[in-house]
């Protein structure tokens, strides 16, 4: 089992930053893929990023690509999204999942775990 616990959500005026971080406990973190998704109200949970075991690749959707970095810290078993240039479309809560694999995941079925997800909010 792997728990997953994300932070750093909050409210934020569009064109800023905000940086999310997720925190891992149970199994070892070094051997998953983690990814962060998002889901709008009134909308299905969608992809946003994600990387590999040894942080060695990244993949992310076209809507945040240069805007968002996914990084993780396998020492401190977290993983972070940085998001900077935030727009209102952007608002949504953001979930950390592990992948059952090395593998960085793009879909929902991919991941074996999640997390509670955080709020995060761009006011325009």
């Amino acid at each position: 089992q792997v728990q997953l616990v994300e932070s750093g959500g909050g409210l934020v005026q569009a064109g800023g930053p905000l940086r999310l971080s997720c925190a891992a406990s149970g199994r070892t973190f070094i051997g998953y893929g983690m990814g962060w998704f998002r889901q709008a109200p009134g909308k299905e949970r969608e992809f946003v990023a994600s990387i590999n075991w040894n942080g060695a690749t990244t993949v992310y959707t076209d809507a945040v690509r240069g805007r968002f970095t996914i990084s993780r810290d396998n020492a401190k078993n977290t993983v972070h999204l940085q998001m900077n240039s935030l727009k209102s479309e952007d608002t949504a809560v953001y979930y950390c999942a592990a992948a059952a694999t090395r593998f960085p995941p793009r879909r929902q079925y991919e991941c074996a775990y999640w997390g509670q997800g955080t709020q995060v909010t761009v006011s325009s």
